[in-house]
């Protein structure tokens, strides 16, 4: 393992590249932004991604990666047989450099297990300085940004970070479809808010409500910051969307489950600006480099704030915020944070990426 820093891309033998990163969505967008750097780095260079089956549309037209390796390592029936066709698969493409932007437990195995078959990776790079990677820093706080983690393992690797947002490719029947929605319900470039109200049914604590969505899109209305509200999400949230759009009168339009995943980055490209949760929708949005405003409560932003310099996440400023629990008594967390807050941030963005809200309670908050 090496601590200090190396130059691999001066390394001409390198020419077969495996970058590692399995999931969640939001955690492989932001790692998109580091795709880019390490595409750059070695232009020549042949780069495989090893990503789970369900994410493999995101890079249908991705020309960074000669090949997409769709294997799910997690399935609980299977375990073992699935961990023996990763390491036939792996071993088969002669790697000589390793990027594991997962770092997880089952990669580092898996690695570990591939340089015991003798048919290992001669660069392995990790965001722990530790066996089985060759390249990682050490003492590196574990609570920081993932992204942050391994820019700091690519630096050591002589790798440049310099990608600042999400980079994904979008495929042109994506762009065309979102130009057909808008024009069909007569909607400009650039003139409308773009609101992502839903996230997983698990995570329903980060839902700011829907309450709160329909005063804010009131507000932009009025302030004449937008001519329309774009309500988007999946099939599951076409009800939220409805009720959200109805609250807001004929100025909202609800695209909830009329939208596939790469729709989301030409959406968000051609609006005003962006609100939503904490969620991977947010993330895609982030591809786009267009104002945004993440909500967040139960989860910490400095972890989960989609990358680019145009993001915002806004959090109140309670003891019990970035609890990460599934289920809440009080849900104060997102209670104090209101619709005025969120179009401030908007109208006048401030200099820092996070804001956090002073909170009106001054009781003891109840127990979650």
């Amino acid at each position: 393992m090496s601590a200090k820093p190396v130059d691999l891309p001066a390394d001409s033998s390198i020419q077969r590249i495996l970058i590692i990163k399995w999931s969640a969505l939001g955690d492989l967008v932001m790692a998109s932004a580091l795709f880019e750097d390490i595409r750059r780095a070695f232009p020549r260079a042949e780069i495989h991604l090893n990503t789970q089956p369900a994410n493999q549309a995101l890079f249908a037209a991705d020309t960074r990666f000669a090949r997409i390796i769709a294997l799910d390592t997690r399935p609980k029936s299977a375990r073992f047989g699935a961990m023996l066709r990763w390491l036939r698969s792996i071993r088969a493409g002669r790697y000589d450099l390793v990027v594991d932007l997962q770092t997880s437990d089952r990669s580092r195995l898996l690695l570990g297990a591939l340089q015991l078959t003798g048919k290992g990776i001669r660069h392995r790079v990790g965001n722990h300085g530790f066996w089985p990677y060759t390249i990682g820093p050490d003492d590196l706080p574990l609570d920081i940004n993932p992204v942050l983690r391994m820019r700091a393992a690519l630096k050591l690797a002589g790798i440049p970070t310099t990608t600042s947002h999400p980079v994904l490719a979008v495929p042109e029947h994506n762009r065309e479809r979102v130009q057909h929605l808008l024009a069909q319900h007569g909607i400009a470039d650039g003139n409308y808010a773009l609101l992502f109200p839903g996230c997983h049914p698990r995570g329903y604590l980060k839902r700011w409500g829907e309450q709160n969505y329909a005063e804010l899109g009131r507000l932009l209305l009025a302030e004449g910051l937008v001519r329309h509200i774009v309500i988007a999400g999946g099939p599951d949230e076409a009800e939220l969307g409805n009720t959200i759009a109805g609250s807001i009168g004929a100025a909202a339009v609800n695209l909830c489950g009329a939208t596939e995943m790469l729709d989301i980055i030409p959406l968000a490209g051609h609006a005003r600006c962006i609100i939503g949760n904490d969620t991977g929708t947010s993330h895609l949005a982030a591809c786009s480099e267009r104002p945004q405003v993440v909500i967040c409560g139960p989860t910490d932003p400095t972890r989960v704030k989609p990358l680019g310099d145009r993001v915002i996440a806004i959090q109140a400023d309670l003891p019990c915020s970035n609890c990460y629990r599934k289920h809440c008594a009080h849900h104060s967390c997102m209670r104090e944070v209101h619709p005025a807050q969120v179009l401030a941030l908007l109208t006048a963005p401030p200099a820092q990426a996070i804001v956090r809200v002073p909170a009106r309670i001054l009781e003891a908050l109840p127990d979650a």
